[in-house]
């Protein structure tokens, strides 16, 4: 036996969330076999991929979950600009911490409790993505701080997030209601506005006095 055949195999990815208890209750409910064969044919991620990158330059609200050192849960939603949650290097993302009610939860649980999880619903395009990790807090890297800043958003940023990525999953679209933005829909909104204006000229030359 070689020195590399006493190291255990690594955990897959997905037993970030798989534990040995919800493992029982997949088993119990019936959906372990299907889980272990999807782990196989599609295991969960752990890197930012070129899809993840591109998506997230147009999410513009995420679910962002905490708890506390004795397990209390909370979850913040964390809103901004599209493309507010940056890509940092592979394992990382960051984003600003823009002032809002102050309560200071999301701060005071990662102070004694670094894992988390970031849930991003897209209703426009009726993806869900999932990711495990730890985050801290960085509030003396002004270099840091610059990188997360949005140009021209009028927000008070206190301080920098970073994501550590220990496992990612995509979910799938159903009972999702497709929703959109102001920004999203004002392309169509513009080109039917400008089609009613065509029919209004043409109205008004049809009804002019010869």
């Amino acid at each position: 036996m070689t020195e590399m055949d006493d190291v255990p195999p690594s955990p897959p990815p997905c037993d970030v969330a798989f534990t040995p208890s919800v493992k029982a209750a997949q088993s119990r409910l019936g959906s372990r076999a299907h889980m272990e064969r999807m782990e196989g044919e599609r295991p969960w991620l752990t890197e930012v991929t070129d899809d993840l990158a591109t998506f997230l330059t147009v999410v513009d609200a995420f679910f962002f979950a905490t708890a506390s050192a004795d397990g209390q849960p909370y979850i913040q939603h964390r809103g901004g600009p599209p493309g507010f949650l940056k890509v940092i290097d592979k394992r990382t993302l960051g984003f600003a911490d823009f002032r809002g009610n102050r309560q200071y939860i999301t701060v005071g649980n990662l102070a004694e409790n670094p894992r988390c999880h970031i849930f991003i619903l897209h209703f426009a395009t009726r993806q869900r993505i999932k990711l495990w990790g730890r985050a801290r807090y960085v509030e003396d890297d002004a270099a840091l701080m610059t990188r997360l800043a949005i140009p021209g958003y009028r927000a008070v940023v206190e301080r920098a997030v970073l994501f550590e990525i220990e496992a990612w999953d995509v979910n799938c679209p159903q009972h999702i209601t497709p929703r959109y933005s102001e920004a999203e829909i004002a392309p169509a909104v513009d080109k039917l506005a400008a089609r009613i204006k065509e029919l209004e000229d043409e109205v008004a030359r049809l009804k002019a006095p010869v």
